[in-house]
């Protein structure tokens, strides 16, 4: 089955490292989305709740421009730099945009990528 690249609109464009989001069929992968604006830059420098906010907000545009939508996810991948600070911010933006449970593994990690990053998550989508 052929692989569709998806590089969606007002996201920064990581090409050609990695991919934002690859459509196969009808399933959708969103790499794991930080808090990043469109240019790349740091939203929310040691601020969870809008670090995580733009990384929902992230998550939204690349679902969206694979024909999805937050309905469609069935799995969801978090990474926390710090679980016992942010699990509960997490879960409550979760909940602003998930209206049914989804599979999902919340883990914590010794850093991200970036050393300002304190939250990842990337979903798997199935369309109807």
């Amino acid at each position: 089955m052929p692989r569709e690249i998806i590089q969606p609109k007002g996201l920064w464009d990581p090409r050609p490292r990695f991919a934002q989001v690859v459509r196969t069929g009808k399933q959708v992968y969103v790499a794991g989305q930080t808090s990043v604006d469109g240019d790349g830059n740091l939203v929310g420098r040691g601020e969870i709740e809008v670090q995580a906010r733009q990384v929902f907000q992230n998550l939204r545009k690349c679902l969206e421009a694979a024909g999805a939508d937050f309905d469609h996810v069935v799995k969801l991948n978090v990474y926390s730099t710090d679980l016992d600070s942010h699990r509960e911010v997490i879960s409550r933006l979760r909940g602003e945009y998930f209206r049914e449970p989804v599979a999902s593994t919340t883990v914590q990690v010794s850093r991200l990528v970036h050393p300002d990053w304190l939250v990842e998550i990337e979903a798997v989508a199935i369309l109807d």
